[in-house]
């Protein structure tokens, strides 16, 4: 029985991307992106081999061992000589307290995952494609794309145009103000500070700049700085969005010093106009934190009332290898192998139990 089951929960992730871990004392499901995105496609593919190969390359795993061992070496040689680590501060004392909130639940759920051992068995394989062999051996072309921040500062950037090439079958549409006539094979639109929208019910090849893109049927996309967010806000209430996922460029040392990307002071985030996009039906808000304690404060605090969302439950993205085990050790101070989304909720009055979600 429990063999069918196993089968059953597997085959289920085959299908949907999402494995769920029935027997497990925690809430925790495993997620495979690839199959995800590819439930929304049907002329196109996402090909595991370039998605993954920033997580499951072989090359890349060698050369970290590697350089773990000599750590390790060159650790032990210098332990005698090792000061002891200064006490945390009281901000790094909270957070610590809050990881050690967390830890049973992360410990379980990955207990949950070693455990599932049919699962483990396929990890290893998801960054292949279902190409043949000698397809899978050719090195992969990095191509370099071009930066849509950068192009967005500079003055040529009203200029860009995207072109869309919209599939034959598709019908006119017929929306006042409609820059793109939807009857047409390819149209070509503004890429900054304007809505770029795919109504069909097929998924659109489009091309900027001599790259290819994909955007999903019954689409959209909005490529601007956030200081023009209120060209989003709807006219109605009743048009506005029920779900919002926001994934803000926090203030970040070490990204700011790797040159990853810009970020931007947590006081910004507080004109964003959360209460004039939701649906007025209400919504579900996700938020992605990292691990710094003062920046989890200023959004309970300071963020989520000035949006006028309530806080309802914390999800963790655990991070594994291709072998199952963490990306790193748990307990790591200022590298933790997990990030949070904080949900929260916002105009929910007529729903009696709008959450039954614990932290």
């Amino acid at each position: 029985m429990a063999e069918s089951e196993t089968s059953d929960q597997l085959a289920a992730f085959f299908q949907s991307g999402i494995y769920r871990f029935s027997n497990c004392a925690v809430a925790v499901v495993f997620m495979d992106p690839v199959r995800i995105l590819n439930r929304s496609y049907s002329r196109f593919r996402v090909s595991p081999s370039t998605y993954y190969s920033r997580f499951f390359s072989s090359n890349l795993a060698a050369d970290f061992a590697h350089r773990e061992t000599e750590f390790s070496s060159s650790s032990k040689k210098r332990k005698r000589k090792e000061k002891k680590l200064p006490l945390l501060n009281e901000r790094e004392q909270a957070a610590d307290q809050r990881h050690q909130l967390a830890r049973p639940l992360l410990l379980k759920a990955h207990e949950c995952l070693i455990g599932a051992s049919e699962l483990l068995g396929i990890l290893r394989s998801l960054s292949c494609d279902s190409s043949s062999m000698a397809e899978r051996r050719k090195p992969a072309v990095v191509e370099t794309e071009s930066s849509f921040v950068e192009l967005g500062k500079v003055w040529q950037a009203p200029l860009y145009e995207i072109a869309l090439k919209f599939p034959r079958s598709c019908r006119s549409n017929e929306n006042e103000g409609n820059i793109v006539d939807q009857c047409c094979d390819q149209g070509l639109v503004p890429v900054f500070n304007n809505l770029v929208v795919n109504e069909t019910g097929d998924e659109v090849e489009a091309e900027f700049l001599s790259r290819k893109y994909v955007i999903p049927r019954e689409s959209c996309f909005y490529m601007s700085d956030l200081g023009k967010i209120q060209n989003l806000i709807p006219a109605d209430s009743g048009s506005g969005f029920n779900l919002i996922l926001i994934d803000p460029p926090w203030e970040n040392a070490s990204a700011h010093q790797k040159l990853m990307y810009p970020t931007l002071p947590n006081r910004y985030f507080l004109r964003l106009p959360i209460k004039k996009l939701v649906h007025s039906d209400g919504a579900l808000l996700g938020l992605w934190v990292t691990n710094r304690e003062r920046l989890r404060k200023f959004v309970l605090e300071g963020l989520f009332p000035s949006w006028g969302v309530t806080y309802a439950a914390s999800l963790f993205w655990l991070k594994v290898k291709a072998d199952g085990s963490l990306t790193s050790d748990l307990d790591l101070f200022h590298h933790r192998p997990y990030e949070c989304l904080l949900l929260a909720y916002c105009n929910t009055k007529e729903w009696e139990e709008p959450w039954k979600i614990k932290s």
